[in-house]
């Protein structure tokens, strides 16, 4: 029997300046579920979960939530206003009952102290924050937008595991397709204003949305020759009985725009690389090539060769040195020790995670082309701005639009089309995939496909990885790099474990004490500061916060069996529905937080107590 629904939005509709965004949405969400939320950028995703978290106002429809429910939300742009600190920030989200060591537990498995002062905090340790302020409740349903962005491959797994143990229901927008495929048991499709639902996890999202679209297609087949049938008639028989069927007439007119409407189905973008002369068979080699800061080895004494068509994918925690060495790699940074030696006739673009700083008053066609004219060279050709961008998914209208008022994944789009239409035979791209679509993304790993030079790559994508790359070279820590053959997958079977700890199966969500590594150096740092280095195992023993929950947490079990007890008696009355279904409701919703804290405590406290005598076996041994 399937469980009432927890949150439910029934044709929900929304307009954003006079053009319809959402027309028909709805959405259903049961204690447990774990819902993936999909559909291109800017068709109405993250504010459709924002109506379902109760943050914007549905034009049309109706939202309800089952009384006692408890939903928190994660916002893509974290609010840190009124809070010095990330611990401060991440405890207002508790609410009364919940427990208070569990904000600091989550900050110590997320790398950071709860100290570091909000106002300087970069996009990864913003994001760690957003997280443990949401996580922290144990909420009846989480509403995750792109909780990946801005973390690192240790980071998302950790995640991974941390969500797949929550008892609560999930909602969640990705552009991470094995994030989406570990954790999703149902998919939502938002698609021109509309949406669909599969009762299948991601991973068979995309043939099921290729069948609907080609069924769609069919339609408008038997609709097209519908109209070619209509036009016909219109031809030959009104003109020989000179008389109009005013109602066929409006029959043809109604179809052509039905088939306007279906033929606005958002297009695909088409990717091309301008491709420059062969390079030399040997692109670049690296012998024995170090740097370090402050002390620290970043890159120690790395050697690699990377041939003519090869694709290596560069893996590994933030702040471990991976663009460091990319830097060498490609001869914009001199290593404190080695050599480099990059190979003849050489033509290389970068697309870095800054982005580039362009002018935010530039319009699209003045990135594009420098302000020069209203043409751009792909491939030795002139082409057209408007046509190279409607490739890219711009429409015309949008080239003289400013870059300011560009989303995230446009701005991405953009970028790519201006590094794209340069000639090269080395593609060298620093986390290409943020903020972009998986309609998009498919595009580009196309487009690699096809391309006849040599890429270098860094990513935290997983799946990305496993599609392009032909080996992977992993930061294994101290400033030490391992090349491993394939990709990301193929990397793990190798190694034995992915970029975090070794572990021999998954371990405890107490298992190991995170600390924040060294960052990158200062000069070579992504633009708003490094990020918070993924956290490695080390020897430890209990944590205060943990020491204080094992002495703790007993009195609160025996507390909340008595509470239970209690309310149990007070429910066990026949008639206490029929003479107050107010107060039945009330203290059904109150068992059910009660029972539900108790398991979540018994499973917290024997955590914890397997943690102890792990690490007092491991001080005997």
């Amino acid at each position: 029997m399937a469980l009432p629904p927890l949150l439910t939005l029934q044709d929900v509709a929304l307009t954003f300046g006079g053009t319809p965004l959402i027309t028909k949405a709805e959405l259903s969400v049961a204690a447990g579920e774990r819902v993936a939320l999909v559909g291109r950028n800017g068709s109405g995703k993250s504010t459709l979960l924002k109506i379902a978290a109760g943050l914007i106002e549905a034009d049309a429809g109706r939202r309800f939530v089952q009384p006692g429910a408890t939903i928190r939300y994660l916002p893509q742009e974290p609010d840190f206003s009124g809070f010095e600190t990330v611990l401060g920030y991440v405890e207002a989200g508790l609410a009364e009952g919940d427990d208070p060591y569990r904000a600091r537990y989550l900050l110590e498995e997320l790398g950071l102290g709860g100290e570091e002062p909000t106002a300087s905090l970069s996009g990864g340790e913003s994001r760690r924050a957003a997280l443990a302020r949401t996580l922290a409740p144990s909420p009846d349903i989480l509403l995750l937008d792109e909780p990946t962005n801005h973390l690192d491959l240790p980071a998302i797994e950790w995640l991974e595991t941390e969500l797949k143990a929550l008892r609560g229901a999930l909602v969640l927008i990705s552009h991470d397709r094995r994030f989406l495929e570990t954790l999703s048991k149902a998919t939502v499709w938002l698609d021109r204003g509309v949406t669909r639902r599969m009762e299948e996890g991601f991973s068979g999202f995309e043939a099921w949305r290729d069948s609907v679209l080609e069924e769609e297609a069919r339609d408008r087949q038997k609709l097209a020759r519908k109209i070619a049938a209509e036009e016909d008639w219109m031809r030959y028989g009104v003109t020989a009985r000179r008389k109009r069927n005013m109602r066929r007439v409006g029959l043809l007119q109604d179809m052509r725009r039905r088939l306007r409407e279906e033929r606005r189905a958002v297009g695909q973008v088409q990717m091309t690389a301008s491709e420059g002369e062969t390079s030399s068979k040997i692109v670049i080699e690296a012998k024995g090539v170090s740097k370090a800061y402050g002390g620290r080895d970043v890159v120690k004494d790395v050697s690699i060769r990377i041939a003519r068509g090869d694709r290596l994918g560069i893996v590994g925690p933030n702040g471990a040195g991976k663009t460091t060495l990319l830097n060498m790699l490609t001869g914009a940074l001199a290593p404190d020790a080695g050599s480099v030696t990059l190979g003849a006739t050489l033509e290389m673009v970068t697309l870095d995670q800054r982005r580039e700083s362009l002018d935010p008053n530039w319009t699209l066609a003045e990135a594009m082309t420098g302000g020069r004219g209203d043409y751009v060279m792909v491939g030795g050709q002139p082409k057209h701005v408007a046509s190279w961008m409607k490739d890219f998914l711009f429409s015309p209208e949008q080239v003289r639009t400013p870059l300011r008022v560009l989303s995230g994944g446009e701005r991405g789009r953009l970028m790519l089309a201006r590094a794209l239409a340069q000639p090269s035979n080395l593609l060298v791209l620093d986390e290409p995939t943020n903020d972009l679509d998986l309609e998009t993304l498919d595009l580009l790993e196309e487009l690699i496909a096809d391309y006849a030079g040599t890429l270098i790559l860094i990513s935290h994508d997983r799946d990305f990885l496993d599609r392009v790359v032909t080996s992977t070279l992993v930061a294994e820590g101290d400033g030490r790099f391992v090349e491993y053959a394939g990709g990301y997958s193929d990397m793990v079977a190798q190694r034995g474990h992915g970029i975090g700890p070794r572990t021999v199966s998954p371990a405890p969500r107490t298992a190991s004490v995170k600390e924040r590594a060294p960052e990158d150096s200062p000069e070579h740092a992504p633009e708003g500061g490094a990020e918070t280095a993924a956290p490695r195992e080390k020897k430890r023993k209990l944590s205060g916060s943990e020491k204080h929950q094992l002495e703790t947490l007993p009195r609160l079990m025996a507390a909340l069996e008595r509470d239970i007890a209690k309310l149990q008696g007070a429910l066990d009355d026949p008639d206490l529905y029929a003479r107050d279904p107010a107060r039945f409701e009330k203290l059904t919703t109150l068992m059910g937080n009660a029972q539900a804290k108790l398991a979540q405590s018994e499973e917290r406290w024997l955590e914890l107590e397997m943690l102890r005598e792990e690490l007092d076996g491991r001080g005997g041994a």
